[in-house]
C-alpha cells in the first residue's frame, strides 16, 4: 500500500493535532486552474489533498459541490484530465497524500483494473467512491488494493454494530466519518454525536478516523480535531472556487492556513 497516507497521520499524531484534510473538486474553474487550487491546499497547511472527480449525478453533495461539477464538466473536465492533474500535483508535491473522490459510474467505466493502474500511474494514494457500498464492491475495492492503493470507506450516523464490520472489511488509509445523514456542506453535527461517533469507530478499528460534512469554521475545525483523527472540510472551500474563479489560489492558502492554525493549538487549549 502507498505509505504516505500512513505517514501523514503517524506525522500528525505525533505532533499532537488532527490532520487537515481538504476537497476540491478537479477542473473547476478549469483544469488548468486546479493545480494552483491545489498548490494553496498544501500552501495552505493541508495534510491530506481529496481531488473530486466531476460527475454528473453527485447524490451524496448539496448545492456548493453540485455547481462545482457542474462547472467542471462546463469546461469538458475528463478523467483524463483529472489523472493529469493528479500526476502534476504527485510532480510538485512527492510527499503529500492525494485521495480521489468521486463516483462509482466514472472509476469503473473502463473497468476497474484499468482505473486503479491509472490512478497508481498518477501518483495517487487512495480513493473513495461515495456510492458504493460494500455489498456492491466486488470490483473496485480488490483491483485498488491489488494495485496497492488505498479504499476508503465511509461511515455515517446510520452505520450501526451490525453493519460497522463490513464498511472496515477491505478498508485502508482512513475511515471518513460522515457526520450527518445528509449531503455536504448544508449542515453540522452536534459536537456531542461527533465525539460519541468517534469513540465508537476508534474502539472497532486501528485505521485513523477523519470526520467531515459540514465543517467551516476554524472553530468546528478545532472542535472536531480535539477527538478525531482528521478533519475533512470541502464545500467552503469550493465556495471560495466558486467565489474567485481563477483568481481564486491566494484566497484558499488564506482560508486553509486558518483552519491549519486552529487544529494546531486545539488539543493544547482543551487541555
Amino acid at each position: 500500500m502507498s505509505g504516505r497516507l500512513s505517514a501523514t497521520f503517524a506525522g500528525t499524531r505525533a505532533e499532537g493535532r488532527a490532520a487537515l484534510v481538504t476537497f476540491v473538486t478537479g477542473g473547476d474553474p478549469s483544469p488548468a486552474d486546479t493545480g494552483a487550487v491545489l498548490d494553496a491546499l498544501v500552501a495552505g497547511g493541508a495534510d491530506v489533498i481529496e481531488l473530486g472527480m466531476p460527475f454528473t449525478d453527485p447524490m451524496a453533495d448539496g448545492p456548493a459541490i453540485q455547481r462545482a461539477n457542474l462547472r467542471a464538466l462546463g469546461v469538458g473536465t475528463t478523467t483524463a484530465d483529472i489523472l493529469g492533474i493528479a500526476a502534476a500535483f504527485r510532480a510538485r508535491h512527492p510527499q503529500v497524500p492525494l485521495v480521489l473522490m468521486g463516483y462509482a459510474n466514472p472509476m469503473l467505466r473502463r473497468g476497474a483494473d484499468w482505473f486503479a493502474a491509472a490512478a497508481k500511474d498518477a501518483g495517487v494514494d487512495g480513493v473513495i467512491a461515495v456510492d458504493l457500498p460494500p455489498e456492491e464492491d466486488g470490483e473496485l475495492g480488490p483491483a485498488l488494493r491489488a494495485a496497492g492503493l488505498h479504499f476508503i470507506r465511509l461511515a455515517t450516523p446510520t452505520t450501526d454494530a451490525a453493519r460497522l464490520p463490513a464498511v472496515l472489511d477491505g478498508a485502508s488509509g482512513f475511515l471518513y466519518y460522515v457526520s450527518v445523514a445528509g449531503i455536504t456542506g448544508l449542515q453540522q453535527a452536534a459536537q456531542g454525536s461527533i465525539e460519541d461517533a468517534v469513540g465508537r469507530l476508534k474502539a472497532a478499528t486501528d485505521l485513523p478516523v477523519a470526520v467531515g460534512f459540514g465543517v467551516r469554521t476554524p472553530e468546528q475545525a478545532a472542535a472536531i480535531g480535539r477527538v478525531a483523527d482528521g478533519v475533512v472540510v470541502g464545500s467552503a472551500i469550493v465556495d471560495i472556487v466558486a467565489q474567485h474563479g481563477a483568481a481564486a489560489a491566494p484566497h484558499v492558502k488564506d482560508y486553509v492556513a486558518g483552519l491549519a492554525a486552529a487544529l494546531a493549538t486545539a488539543r493544547e487549549k482543551a487541555a
